[in-house]
């Protein structure tokens, strides 16, 4: 538990990180520029998010929380699948222009589920 703090802000900032490419990702995907095609815009982003997904399994097992016994990290997981399709389809596989954007925006809205899941630890706290 010494390096908590430190791994959790990491994991905090990968999360910020991967927001961001994404969305100058689908940006990019959305208004077809080459830039896309980059070398290190094909890694960078997969280096960010296996970062990211290996600080949480670390966070998961130094706190002993499993997402069958936390509801909210459950929805957090499947979340991450949703926003991972969406994804894929806003910058890979879309085939126009208005599919890929309108898959970015379900993306960012997934993303933001998440972040908020996490800092309430609870998956209906957009509900009144």
């Amino acid at each position: 538990m010494e390096h908590y703090f430190l791994i959790k802000h990491l994991h905090m900032t990968t999360a910020v990180l991967s927001i961001a490419f994404f969305i100058l990702r689908a940006w990019w995907s959305v208004r077809e520029i080459s830039l896309l095609q980059r070398r290190w815009v094909k890694i960078l982003p997969h280096i960010n998010d296996t970062l990211l997904l290996l600080l949480g399994v670390m966070l998961m097992t130094m706190l002993s929380m499993w997402p069958h016994q936390h509801p909210w990290l459950a929805a957090k997981l499947l979340g991450l699948l949703g926003y991972i399709l969406l994804g894929t389809v806003a910058i890979k596989r879309g085939r126009t222009p208005l599919t890929r954007g309108l898959a970015a925006l379900g993306a960012i809205v997934v993303f933001f589920y998440i972040m908020g899941t996490a800092m309430t630890k609870d998956a209906w706290f957009f509900l009144p």
